[in-house]
């Protein structure tokens, strides 16, 4: 592979290899759409990932997305087709690639570095959080908007999420919060916040790290890292108030909480965030929550073995319907006004939450079985 961006296996343009001495560059190639994750690019990341793990000459990955995103999450459009063309099998596929993929980031021996310019969203922060370096910028926006669309934080967001300070998880996730690049420093999500002019010096500087050092990487980063100030209106500011709200043990507890504060405060946050809540499918809402609980005491192999069940369960539509009605409203006739089935929280019973954590009964079905790896993911340290 050259310094001129070799390209990797079939679909190649959209997944870029540049190769600088020992550092190898992953650049997600699909500007248009956002550089969505196909199929084909999370094969192609996966031989990468694999490849170079091996390869003593390659000691640093840096990944990046073209355009004005890092990454907008997986392919939904190209998934739901799919489902409905050939069947869920396909789409069972699909996350097992993703999520085996999450795995062997979160267990890497070499460092990666990468570089959250834009848009980090679902399938996106699978393919970056779960990394040693995670670099925000004055740009970086950050979200988890599962719960609108009919599913649920995944990609490993259980793990995460759930290690999030207090219970901010809670509310990122069932809320689809969005952080910039100062907010996702100061929680843990980023490693490193480096302004935006100074991106291209730190890419530069990282391609002549000529080691798997993780402590000459850090330093190279904190070259050109700063630490940036929260905004007066940042949700990290409260905090207090999100883990009163978001530690409750039900959906129907922590919205019926918010209420509690939108009528003691004029609070714009606390209506915005209610409004939201009521217009998720209330499926996708008890299912994330319960997600995110489990994920506390859990390995990032553990949360993306149960992932894996409730993934399936969602696109075999054994309970709800409501991925393939959340990706009609939002993505296709952009009506934004899906018909949720149950249409109420209340009518989730908690037998139904408990289907999606169950193995699936299906000869064709099996759980994801993980490789042997050596370490069990990376810790999360928040600033605040």
């Amino acid at each position: 592979m050259d310094a001129g961006g070799a390209v990797v296996g079939g679909h190649s343009d959209q997944l870029l290899v540049e190769a600088d001495g020992s550092t190898r560059t992953l650049i997600l190639n699909r500007p248009k759409q956002l550089n969505v994750l196909s199929h084909a690019m999370i094969k192609g990341l996966r031989r990468c990932f694999t490849t170079y793990e091996k390869d003593d000459g390659v000691k640093l990955l840096i990944m990046k997305g073209t355009g004005r995103a890092f990454c907008a999450g997986g392919d939904v459009a190209a998934g739901v087709q799919s489902i409905y063309n050939e069947s869920w099998k396909w789409g069972a596929d699909f996350f097992r690639d993703q999520y085996l993929l999450n795995y062997i980031i979160a267990t890497y021996i070499k460092p990666q570095v990468s570089l959250l310019t834009g848009i980090v969203m679902g399938g996106g922060a699978g393919v970056s959080l779960h990394g040693r370096f995670r670099v925000a910028t004055d740009n970086t926006v950050f979200a988890m908007p599962e719960t609108a669309l009919g599913l649920f934080p995944d990609v490993g967001a259980s793990y995460f999420l759930s290690r999030l300070p207090g219970f901010y998880g809670e509310y990122v996730a069932l809320a689809g919060a969005r952080l910039d690049g100062a907010e996702m420093l100061a929680c843990g999500l980023a490693t490193h916040f480096v302004p935006s002019h100074k991106m291209l010096l730190l890419e530069e500087s990282l391609k002549k790290v000529d080691t798997s050092n993780s402590f000459c990487v850090c330093s190279t980063i904190d070259q050109f890292a700063q630490q940036p100030s929260l905004k007066q209106k940042s949700y990290l500011n409260r905090l207090e108030i999100i883990n009163k709200c978001f530690s409750k043990r039900t959906v129907e507890e922590i919205i019926s909480s918010l209420e509690q504060v939108a009528s003691n405060l004029a609070d714009e946050w606390a209506a915005e965030t209610i409004q939201y809540l009521k217009k998720a499918s209330p499926t996708s809402l008890k299912i994330s929550l319960r997600s995110i609980r489990e994920g506390r005491t859990q390995t990032v192999g553990e949360c993306l073995q149960r992932e894996y069940r409730m993934v399936c369960h969602v696109i075999r539509g054994d309970f709800s319907r409501d991925f393939f009605e959340g990706f009609r409203a939002i993505l296709v006739d952009k009506d934004k006004n899906p018909k949720w089935m149950p249409p109420r929280l209340e009518q989730v019973h908690d037998e139904a939450v408990e289907e999606y954590f169950s193995r699936i009964d299906d000869p064709q079905w099996e759980d994801l079985n993980l490789p042997p790896r050596h370490s069990h993911g990376i810790i999360f340290d928040s600033k605040l």
